[in-house]
């Protein structure tokens, strides 16, 4: 499907096509204080479509994601890294979606903390 997101102050703005049959909570130091909502899409998926100017990165632990946050706001709306095979993708945080039903996931667990 196709969402249009965003952080809090509208700073940042994208449109993905991303599938929310099988998003993710994880449980790593990082996410499990974040409490985002995760899905994930080719980066071919995924257009930025303003702020890229106001974006900050963070990156720690292995270094291969880049966690992307409006320096305005503070909110991380997404994500860029790289699929186990090498595709590169992107991290949505489905909280920060327009018009999505989060009562309507069923959000699988993953162990960020043991990898």
């Amino acid at each position: 499907m196709h969402y249009q997101g965003g952080c809090h102050c509208g700073s940042v703005r994208y449109s993905v096509d991303v599938d929310l049959e099988n998003p993710i909570t994880c449980n790593c130091s990082y996410c499990s204080k974040r409490g985002s909502i995760l899905a994930f899409a080719p980066l071919d998926n995924f257009s930025l479509e303003k702020g890229g100017e106001t974006l900050t990165a963070y990156r720690f632990n292995t270094n291969t994601i880049e966690h992307l946050f409006c320096s305005t706001c503070g909110m991380e709306s997404f994500a860029r890294g790289a699929m186990p095979d090498g595709t590169k993708m992107v991290a949505v945080n489905v909280r920060c979606l327009d018009g999505v039903d989060l009562a309507g996931l069923d959000p699988q667990e993953y162990d960020g903390r043991a990898r």
